[in-house]
């Protein structure tokens, strides 16, 4: 090309010429004066240039300039950096180390802007690619690149380099005196769960600001060291550093783990007293914190005075709901939300979800579960875990099975709620057959696993199995509780195997209270008197005047014909002024719920259809060799006034609605205590009379009843 007076000029016209319209009025932009060397072209020619094309994002035009460039005569070392810049500002990654990798001298601004723009993308790996090729070319690093590159080690979990890194930022004198880099330290050794770490680099940090300090909380708040994390906000305001929002969104979600109301109120005074109350992720833990600290009230009105709730916002509602027991209200949030067209995540339909479970609402669920398939969640594992869940406990075990071989990734947790669901409904076969089969996969059991394997042998009668499993837990990596051990006590135990549940016992270092109860409630089914006062006694020194103790034996007596024992236990619960809790029975029939109380035979509405329907109920059932089991009766009364007693059962009353109002289908009665004898044996016959099935959830598991036969098979 011609160098004279006007060779910038001839420079931009050929640029001109290619780039057409866009670059139209180029020309008159650039008038230069005589170019004096390469190196003042390239600043002033090329400069404009390129800013022309970063703006319209076009890459063509870049690569027209550079084309230009190696023509002029510059080397690239000198326009690299420059082009490097704006394939990177281009989005053009790929480009732009095409460039990087010609370059024989690279300034450090050059090799920090391509690490930083790889972790931008999340190609970490190649972000620590770049910065082993800057090690291995000698150039040492500054603040910018071990900031970013602390973040790349994290996410790869590189945890030896990054500690090799970090001896680099002491050696540089970088750890101490730069804030950026403590905060990176800090941020990445808590991502590896090493708050102790975390912790050392912060003290060293000279000057300490808001970021660096709300890294450590974040990370106490994320492992569950939520004390550590409140020592750290005090310290912070000790030391003179202003909280901003994320730091009181995470102290504030750890007073709600512990359940640290007075911190929690004092930290929401703090936020009104900054300004932060009315940021939504502020709002969201205040929420949060409350809902923790079963303060419901109280979060309500935090709810109400967020103007656009988002769908995390929603969420942490919901679940918050459904936590407190308030399941009716969460589905009532739940519909509001989807009025209001807010998006649900997969964590908000899972709550939803088990708010639906807990409430045995299958109908409710199963529309839940349709938003789950538009959403396209139906295979996500959190939505998937509650789908199973809500199955599972409306008794439909084979439909929540249909959801578990559906998902695309199975954890621990949607292979423990699918074995939950085969135990609570007695399918101890199936539920050992998933067990084993994912296990050979190379999934880890956990605790929950193993309860969950050792509840579905209990409610099927494998006693031998349970037995067996038992011990190679036990041998096992999983460390075995007393929940474990009360379930092997109450499956030997219910299989009148006594002497060994007794045993069982005596092996754990603490037994608790639950285990004693356990055995107790064992021998009550036994009718081992016995054996029964001698575990009453021991059970009332460790917790004198246990309300379910006395309950307990004063139906042992009862069902032993002990009046006089049960006169003196029904005195001793007077004089602790302890009640015992009503039976009650739920009933959904038409998407409507019903509730049932044994013996409340006229607050119902549709009392008297319901009386009329019962007693043909049991004229039939009577008709088919149904007989009173008078044995249920825990009081001391005349034989007839106990037939009266057992009609009056809150399950029979539900069921008898049922039938009043024909609800099509099955009929799902959802029961606070265990199911009796002899409504057991009736709801087996009645289930003939009216050819229907009755599927009957009680506090410990499923009875479905077909045709006269239940699925515990009469084992419970």
């Amino acid at each position: 090309m011609r160098r004279d007076h006007y060779g910038g000029l001839i420079v931009v016209s050929r640029i001109s010429s290619f780039f057409g319209s866009k670059a139209g009025n180029f020309r008159s932009q650039f008038r230069l004066p005589c170019i004096a060397s390469n190196s003042f072209t390239t600043t002033h020619t090329f400069s404009p240039l390129l800013r022309q094309c970063i703006d319209e994002r076009w890459l063509p035009g870049i690569k027209t300039i550079q084309a230009q460039m190696l023509k002029s005569g510059f080397p690239v070392q000198l326009s690299g950096s420059k082009l490097v810049d704006a394939g990177l500002k281009c989005g053009e990654i790929g480009y732009a180390r095409e460039v990087f990798d010609e370059m024989t001298e690279r300034h450090i601004v050059t090799w920090n802007s391509l690490i930083a723009y790889f972790i931008k993308l999340r190609r970490s790996k190649e972000a620590v690619e770049v910065y082993r090729l800057m090690i291995t070319s000698n150039v040492s690093p500054d603040e910018y690149t071990l900031s970013s590159v602390f973040k790349a080690f994290s996410d790869l979990g590189l945890e030896k380099e990054a500690q090799r890194s970090h001896g680099l930022a002491v050696v540089l004198g970088l750890e101490v005196s730069n804030v950026f880099v403590g905060s990176a330290l800090v941020d990445m050794y808590v991502k590896f769960g090493k708050t102790r770490e975390a912790k050392l680099v912060l003290d060293r940090v000279e000057e300490k600001d808001v970021v660096l300090i709300t890294a450590l909380i974040v990370g106490y708040s994320q492992k569950g060291e939520d004390a550590e994390a409140v020592k750290a906000f005090r310290s912070m305001l000790g030391e003179g550093v202003q909280p901003n929002e994320y730091t009181y969104a995470s102290v504030l979600i750890s007073c709600g783990n512990l359940k640290d109301v007075s911190n929690g109120k004092l930290i929401h005074g703090l936020m009104i007293k900054s300004g932060f109350d009315s940021a939504l992720g502020s709002q969201t833990s205040l929420l949060t914190m409350y809902l923790r600290c079963g303060l419901v009230d109280d979060s309500l009105c935090i709810f109400k005075c967020i103007e656009y709730p988002n769908e995390v916002t929603w969420t942490s509602l919901i679940s918050g709901l459904v936590l407190n027991g308030r399941e009716e209200m969460a589905l009532t949030e739940f519909r509001k939300m989807m009025r209001d067209s807010v998006k649900p995540n997969s964590f908000t339909l899972s709550s939803g979800l088990r708010g639906c479970s807990n409430l045995a609402m299958f109908e409710e669920g199963r529309q839940i579960h349709g938003i789950v398939l538009k959403h396209g969640l139906d295979r996500d594992k959190y939505a998937g875990s509650g789908l199973i869940d809500l199955y599972g406990k409306c008794g439909r075990s084979d439909m929540a099975r249909s959801v578990f071989d559906t998902l695309n990734e199975v954890d621990v947790i949607s292979l423990n709620t699918m074995i939950y669901s085969y135990a609570q409904n007695g399918y101890g076969r199936e539920a050992l057959e998933l067990f084993e089969r994912v296990m050979k996969l190379g999934l880890q059991a956990n605790d929950v696993t193993v309860l969950s394997v050792l509840l579905a042998c209990n409610n099927s009668g494998l006693v031998d199995e349970g037995c067996e499993f038992f011990e190679s837990f036990r041998k096992g990596k999983v460390v075995l509780t007393n929940d474990h051990y009360a379930c092997m006590v109450d499956m030997l135990g219910r299989a009148g195997r006594l002497d060994e549940a007794d045993r069982l016992v005596n092996e754990v270092v603490n037994p608790d209270l639950v285990l004693w109860r356990t055995l107790l409630s064992a021998c009550k089914i036994h009718r081992n008197v016995e054996m029964a006062e001698r575990l009453k006694r021991k059970i009332l020194e460790i917790a004198p005047g246990d309300e379910g103790t006395l309950i307990l034996m004063s139906n042992l007596y009862a069902s032993t014909g002990k009046w006089n024992r049960v006169i003196e236990m029904k005195s001793d619960m007077r004089g602790m002024k302890l009640k015992k809790s009503p039976a009650m029975s739920w009933v959904d029939v038409d998407r409507e719920t019903h509730t049932f109380m044994a013996g409340d035979l006229f607050s119902h509405p549709n009392s008297e259809q319901i009386l009329e329907t019962l007693e043909e109920l049991i004229k039939k059932a009577k008709e088919m060799g149904y007989v009173e089991d008078k044995s249920c009766v825990f009081q001391d009364m005349e034989e007839s006034a106990k037939e009266r007693s057992l009609h009056q059962h809150s399950e029979k009353l539900a069921i008898a609605f049922a039938v009043w109002r024909n609800a099509g289908g099955s009929i799902r009665i959802l029961k606070n205590l265990r199911v009796c004898v002899d409504c057991h044996s009736w709801i087996k016959i009645v289930s003939r009379v009216i050819n229907r099935e009755i599927i009957c959830r009680d506090s410990k598991r499923f009875h479905h009843f077909r045709n006269g036969s239940c699925s515990c098979k009469d084992y419970w």
